[in-house]
């Protein structure tokens, strides 16, 4: 229905002072800070890498600068495709029916950037919690495999609940539950609609609260006691803000606001259950003896299974090198109940042959509930698996990663959080694709896409006769990137090892590795014929085909690199600068002599503002070792020089490609 202009503006009164209150957040808030300034300069420039950075350091990524641009409409109108889709995936809005959302999609740069923007799921961009929160409601009704471990009765009804949830969200039950850890049942006073309780549980459970409380003929309860019974619920339990949510479940946006910030902080509460009980209780073992470790099924800590994971040998914490402060005993008390495990821990090796180091494991108590979200656990647990069966002791259960890569994926499954460094990255992929958790396995992807990206300057750039610049470390192995991508199959990392290569193909194309990498590549096709494409060099071809090509678009001159025009080799190309230089297919003049010298000037000032050697006498170093009387001559020259290192590599390893 459309609105009349009073009403519209009544609306958008009414919504300014809900701000002005601070009842109501506004989606794209002016923030003026340094680290949302760099986002934006990141995003203007495609920067992939400072934008990770920036998004992990909490910069909010849907404010609006002092020029009321975001993130994402600067990403979409310089024409960034990877920054656009990485803004995304961390919950950048774009909603078509509001004004910043239209300038968006009005703004893209081109039509693949605005499909992107246009296709993209608008509840995965605006709630990127929402998997996280779907899974804790699931578990209120799911039945296989069983997980609960606390049983809440009503009149006529019954809860199969989950003590660490409880602890986690609820101050009441957290001191019931830590004075009273076996407590396996519970009764709601006869007072009490099951229906207020059932609600309730829901708002627990991270759910959203019905917009029809029930009540009325045949439920034995009005809907005013069921109302009454929410107020004593949230009291009791001492959760008041489930009773405000009931208040405001008629406004659509205030309650849309409500149950973001409840899932955030939900999270933030399961979190620091984690992070206080699973972490805290890691227990640290020989290898030999981790099968041994009887940790009570009845514990302090609701933990219902054990993961093990095996430290390498080089480096582990009891090797005799290792700082002993360092290494974690596993710990005795009195009791069953306070989730400490019985039996050997870990101690100094005391054979007389010290030399040798002793391999040790973790382990990490753990929920079925929450590992379930794999679904590599799903199967296991739903299964007539010995691990999937009822014992008096934690089953144990290895993991093939290191406990390092363990705890992230802990982390996730328990927080949604997958913060994690580059070096890390790799191992992390293998992991999540190993226990069959897609979000983590993508999250890997995006880390080593950006991360490992840098700016993507290329690794030559047309070098300065007379000078000399040593190549940069490489942050990551390529070659173990795409061997993961192909292994994992995840087309992103394949894409990204692709135009890596390409903005760096003067440093692998002589290697033997690379070799080896694009006679893998064509492998992968079964039962190969000669017409057969290799699809790692066709990617790095048309990577190639934009690295250069993205140098002559904003002059006009892209018309350099159509094959038709014949090479451009370096007479042609020397003695450019200066002169008017002439399209050969229309006569029109695309580069003055002013504009030349302007250009010039601009991108000498540039360099120096870099840190970089200025220009020797407008001498460029092409890869031949040649030199080129400008750039864009320089650049013709050595696409040509890579286009046929490329054929020679073909003909070295006799593929038709």
């Amino acid at each position: 229905m459309l609105l009349r202009k009073d009403q519209l503006e009544a609306s958008l009164h009414e919504e300014k002072k809900l701000i002005e209150d601070g009842r109501l957040k506004e989606d794209n808030p002016l923030d003026l800070s340094e680290g949302f300034s760099k986002l934006c300069e990141a995003c203007r420039r495609g920067d992939l890498k400072l934008c990770q950075e920036m998004i992990t350091d909490g910069v909010n990524i849907n404010a609006r600068d002092r020029f009321d641009y975001t993130p994402l409409i600067l990403a979409s109108l310089c024409g960034h495709y990877e920054v656009v889709q990485l803004l995304l995936e961390s919950g950048a809005l774009c909603e078509r029916d509001t004004f910043q959302g239209e300038r968006c999609l009005y703004n893209a740069l081109n039509d693949r950037i605005r499909n992107l923007l246009l296709s993209y799921d608008y509840s995965k961009s605006t709630d990127p919690l929402q998997p996280f929160a779907a899974h804790i409601t699931s578990l209120l009704s799911r039945d296989e495999p069983q997980t609960s471990d606390i049983l809440v009765t009503a009149v006529g009804e019954s809860f199969r609940l989950h003590k660490f949830v409880l602890s986690a969200r609820s101050p009441y039950f957290r001191k019931k539950l830590s004075t009273a850890p076996e407590t396996s049942s519970w009764k709601i006073p006869p007072a009490i609609p099951p229906q207020a309780f059932g609600i309730a549980m829901r708002y627990v459970y991270l759910g959203e609260i019905p917009t029809e409380l029930g009540g009325g003929p045949g439920t034995g309860f009005s809907e005013d006691e069921i109302l009454e019974g929410l107020d004593k619920i949230s009291k009791h339990l001492e959760i008041r803000s489930l009773w405000d949510a009931v208040l405001e479940s008629d406004d659509r946006r205030l309650s849309r606001q409500r149950r973001t910030e409840e899932v955030e902080k939900g999270r933030s509460q399961v979190e620091a259950w984690f992070l206080d009980n699973v972490m805290k209780h890691k227990v640290v073992v020989d290898t030999e003896k981790a099968d041994d470790v009887k940790w009570d099924s009845n514990n302090g800590i609701f933990a219902d299974v054990l993961l093990r994971a095996d430290q390498p040998i080089e480096g582990s914490a009891n090797s005799p090198t290792a700082d002993p402060s360092q290494v974690q005993a596993s710990r005795t008390t009195q009791g069953p109940l306070d989730g400490i495990p019985v039996g050997p821990a870990s101690f100094p090796f005391r054979s007389p042959s010290q030399s040798r180091p002793t391999r040790s494991s973790v382990l990490f108590p753990t929920h079925r509930a929450m590992l379930l979200r794999s679904e590599f656990f799903l199967t296991m647990f739903s299964s007539a698996f010995r691990e999937a069966q009822q014992t008096p002791h934690l089953q144990i259960i290895p993991i093939g990663c290191s406990p390092a890569v363990l705890e992230i994926v802990l982390a996730f499954l328990y927080t949604e959080k997958a913060d994690f460094p580059l070096g890390l990255a790799i191992d992390v992929l293998f992991a999540a694709d190993l226990l069959l958790i897609d979000r983590l396995k993508q999250k890997a992807a995006v880390v080593i896409s950006t991360l490992g990206n840098g700016t993507m300057q290329p690794a030559s750039d047309l070098q300065i006769v007379g000078t000399e610049t040593p190549p940069a470390e490489e942050a990551i192995d390529i070659y173990d990137v795409v061997r993961a991508g192909w292994l994992t199959r995840v087309p992103r990392l394949e894409e990204f090892g692709a135009r890596y290569f390409a903005y760096r193909l003067e440093n692998y194309i002589d290697e033997d590795d690379f070799a080896d990498l694009i006679r893998e590549s064509a492998g992968r096709i079964k039962g190969r014929q000669e017409t057969d494409s290799i699809e790692l060099l066709d990617d790095i071809r048309y990577y190639l085909s934009e690295r250069f090509r993205l140098r002559f678009e904003d002059a006009g001159l892209e018309d350099m690199m159509d094959e038709g025009d014949g090479e451009i080799d370096g007479e042609n190309g020397e003695g450019n600068a200066g002169k008017e230089v002439t399209n050969l297919r229309d006569g029109e003049v695309l580069v003055t002599e002013e504009v030349e010298e302007l250009r010039l000037r601009d991108r000498d000032e540039e360099r120096e503002g870099e840190g970089q050697l200025p220009r020797l006498n407008g001498a460029i170093r092409t890869l031949d070792g040649e030199t080129a009387g400008d750039e864009f001559a320089g650049d013709a020259i050595n696409y040509q020089i890579l286009l046929g290192k490329i054929d020679g590599l073909l003909d070295r390893l006799k593929l038709d490609a």
